[in-house]
């Protein structure tokens, strides 16, 4: 796994470790509650970066890297979205795919009639984001392979988080015009969003490597902008 140095709060430094092959992240305990907004913003851009890679399937034989004790697999549920990990029974930590991290922080979204609708005008057959098996949108809105329904990710969600994270990144001088300046960064995410929507990159990486990977990666060219 690749460490990611990242800075935590009160100038503490957070090693994220993750896999790039897996696109999946080991999270020693509480270390995901420490980290900076500005190292929240990249970390989604390193999701966004490999989120168009191909993924193998994880194998359920997994064991801590502290103590090598074999994690357990855990089921859990953010309001009303499933969600899966696993978890060392000796509190050391917990292993998450990128796909399960995205919908655990309530960034992933089943795709309503009026979407899937669009996906259908534009491409027949896409990759399930869960399992990667292909997906013909003409024929049904689930995994065949897995059940997992057509998910993509929640842009306006996503747009949000940006903006949050953006102006609570920023230094904070005592500044009139700082409110002001708040808002045309706000604008500026919203208007960012808007022009990458359903663009040509996102149909050809959704058509290639799936909704929620095309969305992130979409996050990820905002991000580096």
């Amino acid at each position: 796994m690749t460490a990611l140095n990242l800075d935590g709060h009160s100038g503490a430094v957070i090693t994220v470790d993750l896999c790039e092959v897996c696109q999946a992240f080991w999270f020693d305990a509480y270390e995901s509650l420490q980290l900076s907004p500005g190292s929240t913003l990249k970390l989604f851009t390193r999701i966004g970066e490999l989120a168009t890679a191909t993924k193998p399937t994880i194998s359920p034989a997994l064991k801590c890297p502290r103590c090598q004790s074999r994690l357990l697999s855990t089921h859990d549920r953010q309001r009303d979205t499933p969600f899966e990990y696993w978890r060392c029974d000796q509190h050391h930590g917990r292993f998450i795919t990128s796909f399960n991290f995205l919908r655990e922080k309530s960034f992933i979204k089943t795709l309503s009639a009026s979407e899937l609708e669009e996906l259908r005008r534009n491409v027949q057959t896409v990759n399930c984001s869960n399992c990667g098996g292909p997906v013909d949108v003409t024929r049904g809105s689930a995994c065949p392979h897995c059940g997992s329904p057509l998910s993509m990710v929640d842009m306006k969600q996503a747009q949000t988080l940006v903006a949050q994270l953006r102006e609570a990144a920023a230094p904070q001088p005592i500044d009139p015009a700082l409110p002001l300046n708040l808002a045309r960064a706000r604008r500026e995410v919203e208007e960012s969003f808007a022009a990458m929507e359903r663009n040509d990159n996102w149909w050809r990486d959704a058509s290639s490597s799936g909704l929620v990977e095309a969305g992130f990666a979409a996050l990820a060219r905002l991000l580096k902008s």
